[in-house]
């Protein structure tokens, strides 16, 4: 009854235009939809004008860098994949580093094409094939990859569970998954000193830095999707800008400025200089090789490595068939000299 009435109030005041787009308003208010928070075409057409701008090799310093050290944890894994999937491949800012020692064939994905066309390769002897692909609709079939490598391109992802999900379907048994992410207080300098500046010149705080996922979630959601053997880490890349326009000028540069939904389209003038003054009272100070002054900038990494479950992957012992109890750590020379004692 009480929707009659809503309706009946609707076709009487209102044009047929705006009656027909209230009335599928009310005819999906109770539908589930997934939450959106990225702009997912935007951050395209970010990734776009910053792959075609002629010095977009001079942005890359922290995903090569960053690249750089989860290649590092590939090496660690001392076996030789049939089929890697680097997703999100960017620049090549691991792919560069594999050899064939490591993968025998790679697969380079990322959202963009202008991209993927600049993307360095492995060495000649991997075979390589490169892909548009959208991190949250993966194309590969279920137990299809070896391997699959994300850098620095999952914070970006809106339904990340659904993501982690996929990505441990296309595994097959005993698959690894290696990823790095953005995550927790990242560029938590920069979102401060904005939200400060927009209190005192606007009267509000504007979603002007994405979210990052928080660091204890994400072992929950690799959990919830699958994955075995968990191993999670962080790292903290402090990064020195002479101001706060320097840092927003290569975050244009790298393709990771503000792509979220609801962003406000424009940063006023006033509010932009009384950010960069508030971060440079707040965060400021003196390199301590010579006598310039500067901002840091906080980039903060989590690194994960997840497996498909395998029943020849180790399993923990059964509860209670420890030989050694905690209470004693207090005589671990002792514990140590009787090692050769203690059944095997």
């Amino acid at each position: 009854m009480c929707k009659m009435n809503i309706l009946r109030k609707l076709v009487t005041n209102e044009n047929p235009k705006l009656f027909i787009r209230k009335l599928a308003t009310l005819k999906n208010a109770n539908d589930p939809t997934p939450m959106t928070v990225f702009d997912r075409k935007a951050k395209v057409f970010q990734k776009q004008r910053a792959a075609i701008a002629e010095d977009s090799s001079v942005y890359e310093y922290i995903k090569d860098e960053v690249g750089y050290r989860l290649s590092d944890r590939l090496f660690d894994i001392k076996r030789q994949f049939n089929l890697v999937v680097d997703l999100g491949c960017g620049y090549g800012h691991v792919s560069k580093h594999i050899s064939i020692d490591n993968v025998k064939e790679l697969i380079m994905c990322d959202i963009c094409q202008e991209i993927l066309n600049k993307s360095k390769n492995p060495e000649p002897e991997v075979k390589v094939s490169k892909i548009v692909v959208d991190e949250e609709k993966l194309p590969f079939e279920n137990d299809s990859i070896d391997l699959i490598i994300s850098c620095l391109n999952l914070h970006w992802v809106n339904d990340l569970p659904s993501t982690f999900l996929q990505i441990k379907n296309s595994l097959k048994n005993d698959g690894v998954f290696l990823g790095a992410m953005l995550a927790g207080d990242t560029l938590f300098e920069l979102r401060s000193s904005l939200q400060l500046a927009g209190i005192e010149r606007d009267g509000g705080i504007a979603p002007r830095i994405s979210p990052f996922v928080r660091l204890r979630d994400v072992g929950a959601l690799m959990q919830s999707a699958g994955f075995s053997m968990l191993t999670l880490d962080t790292d903290e890349l402090i990064i020195r800008y002479p101001s706060m326009f320097e840092l927003m000028w290569d975050l244009k540069g790298m393709g990771e400025n503000n792509a979220v939904l609801q962003r406000p389209l424009r940063l006023n003038k006033n509010t932009m200089f009384s950010a960069a003054a508030i971060y440079d009272k707040l965060y400021g100070n003196k390199d301590e090789n010579s006598d310039n002054k500067g901002i840091p900038a906080t980039f903060q990494v989590l690194y994960m490595i997840g497996w498909k479950p395998d029943p020849s992957q180790p399993k923990p012992l059964s509860r209670g068939s420890g030989q050694i109890s905690i209470k004693d750590i207090g005589e671990l020379d002792k514990i140590v000299k009787n090692l050769g004692k203690i059944e095997t």
